[in-house]
């Protein structure tokens, strides 16, 4: 059998029509999806109904970028945007580009198309004397609609 190797690295996230730079430490981006998107049940002598469960499509992501940077001030702008007025709220659309690379020079892109975004919750705050890190770092927490993957 032939050895599969992936490398990877350079990942870019996009959303609001924004290449998101200024991201922090850790898992600086996610997309997860936490709701099956299909359903099954089973009842007498095995009999089975499967069924479509559309929140499935729903993707949660996750942002962290460096407190204060560019990036959240941007962000910020945006939630306080939905804050003022709801309703003419507009949504985002996203992209997550993980670049995969073979160890022969191919590349691939596993892409997560996102539309409908929304953000979710309000950025927590901290002060730590204890030299804490997590306190210079802002989380932006969105839901979107639907979500997507594909590899090209």
């Amino acid at each position: 059998m032939a050895k599969v190797f992936t490398i990877t690295g350079d990942d870019t996230f996009t959303v609001f029509g924004r290449v998101i730079t200024d991201l922090a430490d850790g898992a600086v981006s996610t997309v997860t999806f936490d709701n099956d998107f299909t359903n099954m049940k089973t009842g007498k002598n095995a009999n089975t109904v499967f069924s479509k469960n559309e929140t499935g499509n729903n993707a949660n992501v996750t942002l962290r970028v460096m407190r204060g940077s560019g990036d959240d001030r941007f962000f910020q702008s945006r939630l306080q945007q939905l804050e003022a007025d709801f309703p003419s709220f507009q949504l985002a659309v996203g992209e997550f580009v993980k670049r995969l690379g073979d160890g022969l020079g191919g590349i691939r892109n596993d892409v997560y198309s996102l539309e409908g975004g929304m953000f979710i919750r309000k950025v927590s705050g901290a002060e730590n004397t204890d030299g804490e890190t997590e306190q210079g770092v802002a989380v932006y927490n969105m839901r979107f609609a639907y979500a997507t993957r594909s590899i090209r």
